[in-house]
């Protein structure tokens, strides 16, 4: 019997090393789905939602660097991948979508369920084609492998299902081999150019970003020459801060004072592995120079004097004897001492209190008790805040969430992915009650699964970055509300052992039942509704707007939303 196309792709993931699908199935999809039960060597993932399935694939690719999978139906099947694929694009981890298509012969009849997946994904892939024969599977599959997996993004393969079905050309093969990446090095004359140029800076200051992955060595190194301090980007924190006596910290809106002005107050700033977005928090005065492995994020956020393509790694290596080291430490200093003093504040506002819970503590404590291997995964909104603030990261602890496309609901989806991918390591997913709500149906899949996932949900009952920032803007936040729900009655309900807590003397015991629980548990924690996430500076027009949204309350009836404003977080 002939191999189909269907079969063809399975065998081809298979040798490719993929260990599971990701996907919600559909007759479309009937092809694959039978392939997969025949061979029995790569594991169908179902969930919910197919956005799910793209979140938790991306959790999967990240962790290994490895070509994860997931795949939708026709039409609205594959369209719902479109969000967790943007994510995994934009996260720049190798992820493969199989996205299935109506009849071949029905393409452009306006049939049921009829999309243009090759126009829809185009923008949250490197790779995007239509399979409209057999003949052309061996290269499409191919070609779309080796771009998600050497340019690190997504790669989509549109199959319609009568295709899926066909026979593939007899003189296909299942065969694959992936080329190691090569290591990238800027030439020789630049490296000492920079190091020249450096040799005369005295005020330097390192920006590192998730391209310093493996380059922690490398990097504390580089700062002990330079005597320089080193400010991290949130996509480097899991990265960069362990064991890093020259670490002061991150910056951008949910950053330290301490990272903020180092990087406004250095005449040269050295950006490693980064793209981090925000203008307003780069200096205007400084030399800026770049390194990435990435030609296309030189200069892309702010003014560059100079610029080295390579990796991080392998150009610091090779530009480490080149520097003649600096005994100047003043400028270090100063920001060392800046943050101590932030990081103090930052720990004074984790403490227990008797009145309410407050999400600092909360995410302190979950560092605390969470095993030192452990993989987390955090919400959008406020729980990234208080995960780049007290989680504590040590060379094997992850952190994972929507950094870049910046999208709600990614936490327990990318804990969904991590667990399977990860299943000795403990996986906490820090859910905001919003997130965690908008694709609550994959608790069930969860809960199917058997996946022993802890889930802390920072229950405050609204969209609680979203309000502050309304308030900073002066607006009232109307719209932010959020129904006060009990979690932990859903999760039992569900089979899965819920825990609310609605005290700071319960948080500890409540956290350590979880963790030391062994299937999936989810705690459910009332939090300060009104605790504020405050920049590490603030701007005339956000203190204006401040005070117009308190005046607008006021006016509004609202005057005790300002009174338990100014309890949480000014009267402690």
């Amino acid at each position: 019997m002939k191999q189909t196309v269907a079969a063809y792709i399975a065998k081809t993931l298979e040798q490719a090393g993929v260990k599971r699908i990701w996907g919600v199935t559909g007759d479309s999809l009937n092809g694959l789905s039978d392939s997969l039960n025949r061979m029995g060597t790569i594991d169908w993932m179902p969930t919910r939602h197919e956005e799910v399935a793209a979140f938790a694939a991306g959790a999967e690719a990240q962790l290994t660097g490895e070509l994860a999978v997931c795949a939708g139906s026709c039409g609205p099947g594959n369209l719902h991948l479109i969000n967790g694929l943007f994510d995994c694009h934009r996260n720049h981890v190798p992820v493969l979508a199989i996205a299935a298509h109506i009849p071949s012969s029905e393409i452009g009849s306006g049939y049921f369920q009829e999309t243009h997946p090759q126009e829809l994904f185009r923008e949250c892939s490197h790779y995007c084609e239509l399979v409209s024969s057999p003949e052309q599977i061996p290269q499409v599959l191919a070609i779309a492998m080796r771009k998600a997996v050497i340019n690190r993004g997504v790669s989509v393969v549109v199959l319609p299902g009568d295709v899926a079905l066909k026979a593939a050309p007899e003189s296909a093969s299942s065969h694959w081999y992936h080329a190691p990446l090569p290591l990238v090095t800027p030439p020789e004359e630049e490296l000492k150019k920079l190091a020249q140029l450096l040799r005369y800076s005295s005020n330097i200051a390192l920006m590192c970003g998730s391209g310093c992955a493996g380059a922690h060595k490398e990097l504390v190194e580089f700062a002990a020459k330079l005597k320089a301090p080193v400010v991290h980007a949130l996509r480097g924190k899991e990265h960069v801060e362990y064991d890093n006596p020259y670490d002061v910290g991150m910056t951008g809106l949910i950053g330290f004072s301490s990272g903020f002005h180092t990087m406004m107050n250095a005449d040269t700033l050295v950006l490693l592995g980064t793209q981090f977005p925000y203008r307003a928090f780069y200096p205007t005065d400084a030399k800026i120079i770049q390194i990435d492995i990435n030609p296309g994020s030189i200069g892309a956020h702010s003014k560059v004097d100079m610029a080295l393509v390579g990796d991080i790694k392998s150009t610091l290596s090779a530009l480490l004897p080149h520097l003649e080291e600096k005994t100047d430490r003043k400028f270090l200093d100063t920001a060392l001492e800046h943050y101590r003093d932030a990081r103090k504040g930052l720990d004074d506002l984790a403490k227990p209190s008797d009145k309410t819970i407050h999400p600092q503590y909360l995410a302190q404590r979950i560092s605390h008790f969470a095993d030192d291997d452990a993989i987390f995964t955090c919400d959008v909104g406020t729980p990234t805040v208080w995960a780049a603030r007290y989680l504590q990261m040590n060379g094997k602890r992850r952190l994972l969430g929507s950094f870049n496309h910046g999208s709600m609901a990614n936490a327990m989806p990318q804990a969904i992915g991590a667990k399977a991918t990860a299943p000795n390591r403990q996986v906490v997913a820090m859910c905001g009650d919003g997130g965690f709500s908008m694709l609550m149906g994959d608790f069930l899949s969860l809960a199917q699964m058997k996946l022993p996932v802890k889930i802390v949900i920072f229950n405050n009952s609204v969209l609680g970055f979203v309000a502050m920032e309304m308030k900073a803007g002066g607006y009232l936040t109307d719209g932010t509300e959020l129904h006060d729900t009990n979690f932990a009655r859903i999760a039992e309900a569900c089979g899965i052992k819920g825990i609310r807590v609605e005290s700071a003397a319960e948080v500890d015991e409540a956290l350590q039942t979880a963790f030391s629980t062994d299937g999936p548990v989810l705690v459910d924690v009332v939090v300060a509704k009104e605790e504020l996430a405050i920049p590490p500076q603030i701007k005339l027009e956000q203190a204006k707007g401040f005070s117009l949204y308190m005046l607008r309350a006021i006016i509004s009836g609202r005057g005790d939303e300002v009174i338990e404003l100014a309890k949480t977080n000014w009267l402690r």
